[in-house]
């Protein structure tokens, strides 16, 4: 029998999971899934096998539905699992929490005490933080022996020097916690993780984290010196449904003139912006690529113009360029974005490779990574595949190693 680690990964209204089997030191995917719906009228769960094959599935609906919150899914979820093992023995549970404040610069084993440090940043993230942490007060609850790791998407930017993380702010402001974070940090420590066999050790590379959410991490040998998202996930570029950077100006002409309050203006920034907002069509690229309407257009546009200016400055934080990387749903599956972006950088030195960028699939390694940059440019560029799940489930064996 082998050990077994669980990753959760719980938002507002799901929860995701992944099993990992510990197979001779080398963690291997064998069963994922995620419940959806939760607190609604119809909540749905689904397990598949890595190769795509369900192996459970269930629907609530009507009452019992909207009385189906996160204890109550994480308890189906740790018994559904238990019931699947597959010869294999779960001894602990890997959690992405958005916020570890100033204090978790690193995983950290969880425990009741942890788990109410972690509370007090609710207000850093209101939209991410108590859910993050409601499966993990549940499995604690349930199964007070289980070892608990809770991840950060924070963390891995805690290298970045005090200058990238101040507002000019005053201090009665900034001493309460007020800088800039970054996010995304599990997929940019993923990737960085990787860099090594890209010939990339020791250079400067701009990651781009580009799905629904949207993020650019800037790296010098493999460490976090700057990010275009700062205090909150809502900063910097346009997202699926998030607005990016916005002058703090227009929230007052919104407050004064279109009299929006907060919980008005919290919807606006996170739901009703980005590629959502600008086309009034979708959030989706997919759908906007393959759209005729003008305003689809100008989302893309737009995504890939506020992406190639940070870029500029991400490159200017950097003093240089060695490497540009693309990953995440868009990055890694939309070559019209990854062209786009290519082309606004190029005073940089990027000469993008047409052919594999349009058909990246036919030059990946089975590592998965592939060079989408002509042989004959400056700087390189290439898709990187992230797994954030992955990487929670190393910090995850790595904690329970040195607490056994």
């Amino acid at each position: 029998m082998s050990n077994a680690i669980i990753v959760i990964n719980a938002g507002s209204s799901s929860i995701k999971f992944s099993l990992f089997a510990d197979e001779t030191r080398q963690l291997e995917l064998f069963l994922k899934g995620q419940i959806e719906g939760l607190r609604t009228d119809n909540a749905h769960f689904i397990a598949r096998h890595p190769a795509g094959d369900v192996v459970g599935e269930r629907r609530w609906t009507g009452t019992e539905a909207g009385a189906f919150d996160h204890d109550a899914a994480t308890r189906f979820l740790m018994g559904f699992i238990n019931t699947h093992l597959e010869g294999h023995k779960v001894e602990a549970v890997g959690h992405r929490i958005v916020h570890g404040g100033g204090d978790f610069t690193a995983p950290a084993a969880l425990d009741a005490a942890v788990l109410d440090r972690l509370a007090t940043f609710v207000p850093l993230a209101p939209l991410h933080q108590r859910h993050n942490l409601a499966p993990a007060r549940s499995i604690l609850a349930s199964t007070p022996g289980l070892f608990q790791v809770g991840c950060f998407d924070t963390a891995f930017h805690a290298t970045q020097p005090p200058l990238a993380q101040a507002f000019a702010l005053p201090a009665e402001i900034t001493d309460r916690g007020v800088r800039r974070y970054g996010f995304h940090g599990l997929s940019y420590e993923y990737i960085a993780s990787h860099l090594g066999e890209l010939g990339l050790d020791g250079a400067k590379v701009i990651v781009a984290h580009l799905g629904n959410g949207a993020s650019l991490c800037a790296m010098d040998g493999g460490r976090s010196v700057a990010s275009t998202m700062g205090f909150t996930a809502v900063e910097g570029l346009p997202m699926g449904t998030r607005c990016g950077t916005l002058d703090p100006g227009v929230l007052l002409y919104l407050m004064d003139e279109m009299h929006m309050g907060p919980r008005d203006l919290e919807k606006l920034l996170y739901q009703r912006s980005g590629l959502l907002g600008v086309s009034g069509i979708s959030s989706d690229m997919r759908t906007l690529e393959t759209s005729p309407e003008p305003r689809a257009k100008l989302a893309v546009d737009l995504f890939t113009y506020r992406i190639g200016r940070e870029i500029g400055s991400l490159a200017a934080a950097l003093g240089g360029l060695d490497a540009l990387v693309f990953t995440a749903g868009i990055g890694e599956h939309s070559a019209g974005v990854r062209e786009a972006v290519c082309h606004h950088a190029a005073w940089l030195g990027v000469e993008l490779d047409g052919a594999a960028n349009a058909r990246p699939e036919d030059a990946r390694p089975e590592d998965g990574a592939t060079r989408i940059s002509a042989p004959s440019s400056r700087v390189a560029a290439w898709i990187v595949p992230t797994d954030e799940e992955q990487m929670i489930a190393r910090h995850t064996r790595r904690l329970l190693t040195g607490a056994t």
